[in-house]
């Protein structure tokens, strides 16, 4: 066998090696899943979803021009989204790094020295000069793809990466929409107890005035004022509580709440026509999934790494410059530097540090794959819990409604009755009492069913795409 054949072997063996990885082939763990949600069914599912519409900015779907300027602040001032998209940043400088160590780093390096030397050594305490200008190039071969799986499962976590600052913005915006409506109910439900106290301030005094003409008896001025009171203590609740959701907001728009103010308005919204579409779907969505797939991939990618550590490392070295006693001779071709060769580096006794390398690869790997398929489960169940509170609570707030509108008949009849003398005032503070509390509790259906709107929105990925690259 000839010269030439045997470098041409050599190359094609290289080569082949070159191409191997010995991470295993990747594939998408399996997960639970069905072809439907099984809070879908039934007919309060509406007639026109709009699943189909862009959901970039998908709070627009509920026709509320405040939340729409309140949402386009958030993403700019928001300061755990800042942190996450530095984050990011940093994960996808380290991918760049990992890749970069796939290909040779050359250096440069330069030196000038006078020393003196012994004067018992050959050169006899002589004083000489030394500079030298010299490059340097080192390049580790890959041949078993240790480093291509380095790259690759650092690729990965910046996705995932991204993938978490997604699901962080999704979160927020879920979040500040919530506090925001939740705010319109505490706004409504102070204007409902703001009626009902100038209401009670008016039965008070014609109760008094009862009271001086010898009609009533103190026991009814004494439940009238406390009725009264109540109302007013209540009131301050709702302040203190519409108070903190406004500084809430105000923290999430990355400002100080002391200035911060949303003026009052009352709460009209209705819930938009939402599908949740079809299981299989989410696992595209949802950017926390995307974001836990990726480092299922990672995960598979360090065991290449791992399973790499068992065999030799072979790096390339060469260098070349110039070495002189003299600057104005240091070019000469008579003092030119250079070396180059192969290097092969290989543990050989490592007290199983190798094996325990391995097990730790191994057993991620098991972990990320748990933590995807436990992330897909949490993710069909909070799918199904506003699925279903939304369909229970329709049917409450149809209920609410109902029992305030009894309420309020009902309150209508006492006060004539206690007018023409034929009920005590125990029965009219009674079914006022009645009639504010069903009041109340059909607001408060009313704000959570708008809340389970818009937690199914960011239980279905909200603006998620895979079109966005991370995959």
């Amino acid at each position: 066998m000839t010269r030439s054949h045997i470098r041409l072997i050599s190359f094609t063996v290289a080569a082949v090696l070159a191409s191997c990885s010995l991470a295993p082939r990747y594939e998408r763990p399996a997960v639970p899943t069905s072809g439907a949600y099984k809070e879908q069914a039934g007919a309060w599912q509406p007639a026109a979803p709009a699943d189909a519409e862009s959901r970039g900015a998908w709070w627009e779907v509920f026709n509320d021009a405040e939340l729409n300027s309140l949402e386009a602040q958030l993403n700019d001032a928001n300061q755990d989204l800042r942190g996450a998209l530095a984050r990011y940043v940093q994960a996808r400088a380290i991918a760049r790094q990992s890749i970069s160590d796939l290909f040779p780093t050359i250096d440069l390096n330069g030196s000038a020295v006078r020393a003196k030397s012994s004067g018992d050594s050959a050169a006899g305490g002589a004083i000489r000069n030394n500079f030298s200008l010299t490059a340097n190039l080192s390049w580790e071969i890959d041949l078993l793809g240790r480093l291509r799986n380095a790259a690759s499962a650092a690729r990965r976590r910046a996705e995932a990466s991204a993938g978490d600052l997604a699901s962080l913005q999704l979160a927020l915006q879920a979040e500040l929409a919530t506090a925001y409506f939740s705010l319109r109910g505490a706004d409504s439900e102070y204007m409902l107890l703001l009626d009902s106290v100038s209401a009670y301030e008016r039965a008070l005094d014609l109760t008094r005035h009862r009271y001086e003409g010898g009609v009533s008896a103190q026991i009814d001025v004494d439940q009238a004022e406390t009725q009264l009171q109540s109302a007013r203590a209540q009131m301050a609740e709702v302040r203190l509580q519409r108070a903190q959701l406004e500084h809430a907001i105000a923290v999430l728009l990355g400002r100080a709440p002391s200035d911060f103010t949303l003026a009052a308005g009352a709460f009209k919204a209705e819930p938009p026509p939402l599908t949740a579409g079809i299981p299989s779907a989410l696992l595209q969505r949802r950017p926390d999934i995307a974001s836990s797939e990726r480092l299922v991939a990672a995960a598979n990618a360090q065991i290449g790494i791992a399973r790499a550590a068992w065999f030799p490392v072979f790096s390339l070295g060469a260098a070349a410059g110039y070495q002189s006693t003299a600057t104005s001779t240091l070019f000469r071709s008579t003092n030119d530097v250079w070396s180059l060769g192969p290097q092969l580096a290989l543990p050989l006794i490592d007290a199983g540090g190798r094996a325990a390398l391995n097990t730790q690869a191994r057993a991620e790997y098991d972990e990320a794959v748990a933590n995807y398929r436990k992330t897909v489960l949490t993710a069909y169940q909070e799918v199904e819990d506003n699925l279903a509170a939304l369909r229970h609570l329709a049917d409450a707030v149809s209920a609410e409604d109902a029992a305030a509108a009894a309420a309020q008949r009902a309150l209508s009849h006492s006060n004539q009755r206690y007018s023409a003398g034929v009920a005590d005032y125990i029965e009219v503070t009674s079914v006022q009492t009645a009639a504010l509390q069903a009041q109340r509790a059909a607001l408060d259906a009313r704000v959570r069913r708008i809340n389970a709107a818009v937690q199914l929105v960011r239980a279905l990925g909200g603006g998620w795409s895979t079109d966005d690259g991370l995959r």
